[in-house]
């Protein structure tokens, strides 16, 4: 009886660890993580660490992100970390080098990129405007084509890309 006891208590304790660990691959998430890098013309590193919502039939700022006058985590899951690893100009304001959250905001088709110092925060829940390190205007485009899955892309120019939807929401890095 007591060697019966220990085989099932080995084997919950295999059970509960598998699914533990199974929870930590953050690839097998609905919104699974994705990252975009470059080198740029300046001599600065930056990345941009995130997670893609898909739209899934639901229609941006009615029933999913970003909402109109609502600080949104640019991404999914934990919220989306910039790091330069110089001091660098986004739409010509300073930057120092540094790791950082990502926000957005729109207000009326107006988007709004936020640097928040507080770079390690679950989505916006924890958002203080008090850490705000820079506010960008954006640039915003009908996209080429429908972004199904949310993306950051960094062209050739140092300029960064945030396809979702129909947007093309743009910056400049220099």
């Amino acid at each position: 009886m007591k060697h019966l006891f220990s085989i099932v208590a080995l084997a919950s304790i295999l059970l509960v660890s598998t699914k533990i660990s199974a929870q930590d691959d953050k690839s097998k998430r609905p919104s699974p993580p994705a990252a975009v890098s470059k080198h740029l013309a300046s001599g600065a590193n930056v990345s941009i660490n995130y997670s893609q919502p898909s739209i899934k039939g639901r229609v941006i700022g009615v029933s999913i992100e970003p909402k109109n006058g609502e600080v949104w985590r640019t991404g999914a899951n934990d919220a989306t970390i910039f790091e330069t690893d110089k001091a660098i100009t986004v739409n010509g304001k300073t930057l120092p080098a540094g790791k950082y959250s990502l926000f957005a905001l729109v207000n009326d088709g107006t988007w709004t990129i936020i640097f928040n110092k507080t770079w390690k925060q679950w989505g916006a829940y924890d958002y203080k405007m008090k850490d705000d390190v820079l506010r960008i205007n954006a640039s915003v485009a009908k996209a080429a084509s429908f972004g199904e899955k949310m993306t950051f892309t960094i062209n050739p120019e140092d300029s960064v890309h945030l396809l979702w939807g129909d947007n093309d929401v743009s910056f400049d890095l220099k």
